[in-house]
Parts: C-alpha cells; structure tokens; sequence
C-alpha cells in the first residue's frame, strides 16, 4: 500500500522523474531493440529494410487492439488502489490478464489467415514480399508472450513500478544484439536463417521476458496464479475493462490502419521510399519514445488521484508532464537537425534513400509538441475512465484526413513525396490543439461531478 499513498499524497515533480525516467529508458532501449533489426536487416538490403516496414506496420495493428486493455487495466487496478480496494484491484487484474489470454489466441488465429492478403493490400509484391511473409510469420509466435506481459506491466505502472518492464527491455536489447547476428549468420551447430533469424530471436526473447514479467506480477500479491484458473468470472469486471478498452484499442487500431494507409501511398514512389519512411521512422522513435515515459506516469498518476479525487493534483500532472515534453521536444528538433542524417546512414547509404528519410524526420522533429499534447491527453483522459472521444480524434487523423490529403497529392496532383510530409504536419497539429482543449473541458466537468 506504500506505493499508492505515494501515488496520491508524494510531491509531482518527483513522482513524474520516478515513474517518468524508469519508463523512458525502457522505450529507448525498446526503441533500440527495433533499430538493432534494421541495422542488421539493412546488411541484408534495402529489399530487407521495406520488408521490415511492411512487417510493423501490420504487427503493430494486430498489437494495437490489446493496447487499450493494457491502460483499461492501469486504470481500474490504479483507481481501485487509489480508494484502497485491494480486493477490487486484484479482480480487475486477473480478469484483465484473462482478456489479454483470449485476444492472443483469437489474434493468431485470424494474423496467419489474413497476413499475405494484407500486404499485398499495402502495395508490397516481389522479393519484398517474400521477405515480409518469410519475417512475420514466424513474428507471429511471440503474439501471445507479448501480450500477457503487456498485461503485466499494465498493473505494475498501476502500482508505479515501471523499473521492472525497464530491466527487462535493457536485458531484451543486449539479448538482441547477441542472438540477432547469430541467428541470420549462424554458428556452431546453428544454421543461418537469414532475415528469419531476426525473427527467431524476438520470439525467444518475448518468451523471456514473459517469465520474468508474470515473476514480478505474483511478488505484488495482486495476482495468484494457483487461484486464477479457479476464480469465479465476475462480469462487471469484464464489462469496465471492456469498456474502457474499447476506445482506446478502436484508436490504435486506427493509428495502424493510418500507418497502412500512409505506408500505400508512400509505396507508390517506389520500395526505395518505402525503406527511407521506415528508416525515418525508426530515428524518429529513437527521439520520441524516451518522451513517452511521461505518458506512462501521467496514466498512472492521474487514475490514483482521480479515484482519490484529488484534482488539483491531476491539474499539476498535466502541467509539469507538458512542460516536461515541450522542453524535450525541443531539444529533439535539434538533435534531428544535426544527427538525423548521420543516423540514417546507419541503416543504408543510398543517396534517394538517404533524402527521402531525413526529409521525413525534420518534418516529424516539429511534430514531437503535438504528439506530446496528443499522448498527455489521451492518457489524462484513460485515467479519469472517460477516453470516448479518442476514436474520434484517431479516425480524424488518421483516415479521414490523410485519405484526403494524400489521395490530392498523389492521385490528383501528382506532387513530390514531402507533400505527404507536410499533409501530416498539417493534420496532426490540428488535432493535438483540439485535444488540449477537449481534455480541460473533460477535467472541469469531473471536478463539477465530484
């Protein structure tokens, strides 16, 4: 209990560099851990790099409808906590870990289906393609670790404890950098598997770090696994999660079907585009992800104090926690300014490439304050139990308008791909300042509530 009371009555500025700074270190290494597979799929080939792209992009959908349970359960089990229900709290998390069980098997089934369908739906054929089914099929097998360790993790950022997920992501990075040249080369008694090895090695190390997370899920006494299969179903429990879930998840999903979208559009200036934007991508994460961890402490802060009804202390969460990001963000401009092309030289020399991708990141550099406001909010709006609006926003920026835009600047006017760029810029930025305001129009009505 010692860590909720910190949760609702500890100074803000240090509980945000508590939870904050544990978070963003495990991101950065998460981050590179993704940059690890690019640097050694690029030794491969450029081929290799847009395979990779096609293959997150479509993994990162098939995860994103399990995202919004993970806040769903940060939510209820910190909220629970916050009104020192622990009996609650430990509902709210087996049956949470129950749903993650459901949505990965019922995930691996329908990705082993429909996976060639969606990438050539996404403009990849040739060598790409194979190279695209040849990774993710075998991807495909670290679903089910991969979840219920999301699951995990989303009740120990309830209790504030987000150096455990942390710890595993450093050991999950050094694993990587170890197993990834041993698998595609081979060694010994092990063949080389190619870009199949890179594979390989993500599902070992998922499975790795799914011991470890549900170790540290049994030490807070929240979770007893000789007793989950014998508890009886508690349907309200369900339906909250599921509720709370549902807009979350319906956002990321969106997101990824955006990225899909984007990712049809950009294959239309050729495979070469395509890797510069998931180079792009991957340098642009490098900077951006450290910053999440605000988001992380934002979620688990304000479901304690809303449950608590501390409200002045949500208010100073969300100021420190923007002023925090902005004053990062800057400081991410300019490392883009003057790393970004050095950076993406690491993954591939050629010179289109090269342009294609550091056009991408300065655009996306001035980006990082509107993707602060956009993940403080939505976070801020999972912890007070009222995220309905999140879709919408999702829907917005990530299909209405860049199915607008994009269809005027490729199919209508036929303009250069930083056209593209600049319909992003355009469309995300409107939607972070509308969030802002919706997010304090939301905290005023709950205060009234009250």
């Amino acid at each position: 209990m010692k860590k909720t009371n910190e949760l609702i009555t500890k100074d803000i500025k240090q509980l945000i560099l508590q939870i904050a700074i544990p978070s963003s270190i495990g991101m950065f290494f998460n981050t590179m851990y993704n940059v690890v597979d690019t640097f050694y799929i690029g030794q491969i080939s450029t081929e290799g790099i847009s395979a990779l792209t096609y293959s997150f992009m479509v993994f990162f959908m098939l995860l994103s409808i399990s995202f919004g349970l993970s806040s769903a359960i940060t939510a209820y089990v910190g909220g629970a906590l916050g009104k020192h229900k622990r009996t609650m709290a430990e509902i709210y998390t087996s049956h949470g870990i129950s749903l993650f069980m459901f949505i990965s098997f019922i995930l691996s089934i329908v990705s082993y289906i429909l996976l060639e369908y969606i990438f050539v739906a996404m403009g990849a054929k040739g060598m790409v393609l194979e190279y695209a089914l040849e990774y993710t099929y075998i991807i495909l097998l670290g679903i089910f670790p991969m979840l219920i360790g999301l699951g995990a993790n989303a009740v120990l950022i309830a209790l504030g404890d987000t150096k455990s997920y942390r710890n595993i992501l450093i050991i999950g990075f050094i694993l990587n950098v170890i197993l990834d040249p041993l698998f595609i080369y081979g060694f010994y008694f092990i063949p080389a598997f190619g870009i199949s090895g890179v594979a390989i090695a993500t599902v070992l190390i998922q499975y790795i770090t799914l011991i470890y997370m549900l170790h540290k899920l049994y030490k807070t006494k929240l979770f007893d696994i000789s007793l989950f299969f014998k508890s009886i179903p508690n349907l309200k429990a369900f339906q909250h999660l599921i509720r709370q879930a549902i807009p979350a998840s319906l956002n990321m999903f969106l997101m990824s079907l955006g990225s899909m979208i984007t990712m049809y559009f950009v294959s239309t200036y050729g495979f070469k585009a395509v890797a510069a934007f998931g180079i792009g991508y991957r340098v642009e994460q490098i900077i951006l992800l450290p910053m999440l961890g605000l988001n992380t402490a934002v979620i688990s802060i304000v479901s304690n104090n809303f449950g608590a009804k501390n409200f002045n202390r949500i208010d100073e969460v969300i100021h420190i926690a923007l002023k925090y990001g902005y004053i990062m963000s800057a400081i991410g401009v300019v490392l883009i300014a003057l790393l970004g092309k050095t950076m993406i030289m690491v993954f591939d020399k050629d010179i289109e490439v090269v342009n294609i991708a550091y056009t991408y990141i300065i655009f996306e550099s001035f980006l990082f304050f509107a993707f602060i406001t956009l993940f403080i909010s939505n976070s801020t709006l999972q912890g007070i139990k009222n995220p309905f609006i999140i879709p919408y926003i999702g829907f917005y920026r990530q299909i209405l308008m860049p199915l607008i835009f994009f269809t005027l600047v490729v199919n209508i006017f036929d303009l250069p791909i930083i056209y593209l760029w600049i319909s992003m810029f355009i469309i995300i930025s409107s939607a972070a300042i509308y969030m802002k305001i919706y997010t304090k129009k939301q905290l005023e009505l709950a205060r009234i509530k009250k």
